[in-house]
């Protein structure tokens, strides 16, 4: 098993990151929407904290750029905008997937899996206005989980969690 982190050879592709921003939108609108169908945006950020944890590789396609490849998802942030109640916006960093392939004794491949790359933990931002309550529901899918995020931020918050400031830096629990 190989637990070096990532690998940088001479030759082939580079690992790429494809980073971008949006909005998970509550109500449709047809200026902006393809399809009316439109999934509850709690459920779409629960999807990409699944992907998140997850160490199995999706398949990003963007449609209408040629993005289809295979990635993982590195770093993920969302907030919510006053005026817009429901709209859930975002921003989500891939990093491509490649299975790594060796060559062993006598000129044999050799594949091997890659296990977890992350290298870094999800990590969310103190904006005016948050609680825990609220940071818990939107990251963990659910405010009762806000303990959790207490417990792993408490050097950071303090000894009252009902008092956080904007700019804090919190990571995540998994």
């Amino acid at each position: 098993m190989l637990q070096h982190g990532e690998f940088d050879f001479a030759q082939g592709d580079k690992i790429k990151e494809i980073t971008f921003s949006s909005f998970f939108p509550k109500k449709y609108d047809p200026s902006y929407c393809r399809f009316s169908k439109i999934p509850d945006p709690m459920a779409a950020v629960n999807v990409l904290n699944r992907f998140l944890v997850s160490a199995e590789p999706v398949r990003l396609v963007i449609s209408h750029t040629g993005i289809n490849v295979p990635v993982y998802l590195i770093s993920y942030n969302s907030s919510f905008r006053g005026g817009e109640p429901g709209d859930i916006y975002f921003e989500l960093t891939f990093r491509t997937w490649r299975d790594a392939k060796l060559q062993g004794e006598g000129g044999t491949a050799i594949k091997a899996s890659r296990s977890d790359l992350r290298t870094a933990s999800k990590t969310y931002t103190v904006k005016s206005g948050d609680s825990l309550h609220k940071i818990a529901k939107l990251e963990l899918g659910s405010g009762e989980k806000w303990q959790l995020i207490y417990a792993a931020n408490k050097s950071v918050i303090g000894s009252n969690p009902n008092v956080i400031k904007p700019g804090q830096r919190l990571v995540m629990p998994s």
